[in-house]
């Protein structure tokens, strides 16, 4: 496994993380998904990324249960707050009444001290970034955070947050946790400079676009009988990112005869793809079985020619739908 800062930051992240959307507290049992963290942390990857909101609060504790039976030290344990918690009307929100709660929440459930990186994970107009970023401020001199990020955030707003920061002497936020993939690249236009020119790093999630770019998916075939794709909430989510359709599943398996070609596995394609990108410090996968995390791993350390580069660029063409 490699390592990469975050950023311009100090801190090293696995070129593999693991996290738990969808999968730890949800639909891979417990036993099995400390199994899956256990078996990630001894392939090398110290990045485990989770959410409050991620099986309301169940995917925090399967995670923090895992940890506790690893070096800590060893860990870069990041989690997430804005999506409601509860019916309230300071339950849900980037205010400095419901990101305060949910911390303690969050480090209750992760049995931990402190988190490493906590996440915005929407941005939210409703909130002033002022009120924001002191209460990431106050966090961080508590000792409950390490540092701070955020996650789908729109370029202009994310020079927002760090621009309130310097202003207000004040740790700026280090990283943004964006989708992105072969599939999905809208973040290169303007998302990926504005963070390259002030020093935040990309921990991107969906890499391998719900597994669609492991090339399982065949076009005008039934789905594997376990895979995503035969989950209702997971399936929406893939055909709203428009994963599913046959155009896209033909140039997937395109992509596979490439990397069948050059020796790797269609999941390490993707993975090495997005880490051309000196941005990008992780890639987030999300695993049910350890075989999964094995193949992935693999991916850190490929170095992709460009002449590869170009031939995946030729087979998604950016004419092509799915690009967004």
């Amino acid at each position: 496994m490699e390592y990469r800062k975050l950023g311009k930051w100090a801190l090293r992240v696995s070129e593999i993380g693991i996290g738990s959307w969808l999968t730890f507290g949800g639909s891979v049992d417990k036993k099995q998904s400390i199994h899956c963290l256990h078996h990630a942390f001894d392939k090398g990857i110290n990045f485990f990324d989770t959410a409050n909101v991620y099986a309301h609060g169940e995917s925090e504790k399967v995670v923090g249960e895992a940890v506790k039976h690893l070096d800590r030290d060893d860990i870069v344990l990041a989690t997430k707050v804005y999506f409601p918690m509860g019916n309230g009307p300071n339950d849900g929100g980037l205010s400095r009444k419901h990101v305060f709660e949910q911390c303690h929440h969050s480090l209750k459930r992760l049995e931990t001290s402190y988190i490493d990186l906590y996440q915005c994970h929407r941005f939210d107009p409703n909130v002033p970034m002022e009120e924001l970023v002191r209460t990431m401020d106050d966090l961080t001199r508590q000792g409950k955070i390490l540092y701070w990020g955020v996650s789908e955030w729109p370029a202009d707003k994310i020079a927002q947050a760090v621009e309130i920061a310097s202003q207000l002497n004040a740790p700026p936020p280090i990283s943004n946790q964006p989708f992105y993939n072969i599939l999905g690249r809208s973040i290169e236009d303007s998302v990926i400079p504005t963070c390259e020119q002030l020093g935040l790093g990309q921990v991107v999630f969906s890499p391998l676009a719900q597994g669609v770019l492991t090339g399982k998916y065949k076009p005008g075939q039934k789905h594997p009988a376990d895979s995503r794709a035969n989950d209702p909430k997971q399936n929406a989510f893939m055909i709203g990112r428009d994963l599913m359709s046959d155009a896209t599943l033909e140039r997937v398996q395109q992509l596979s005869l490439l990397a069948n070609e050059i020796g790797v596995t269609t999941a390490q394609l993707a993975l090495a793809w997005c880490l051309r990108l000196g941005n990008i410090s992780s890639c987030i996968i999300g695993a049910t079985k350890t075989s999964q995390i094995d193949d992935n791993v693999k991916a850190s350390g490929i170095k992709l020619s460009q002449d590869v580069i170009k031939r995946i660029d030729d087979i998604v063409s950016a004419n092509y739908a799915g690009i967004s």
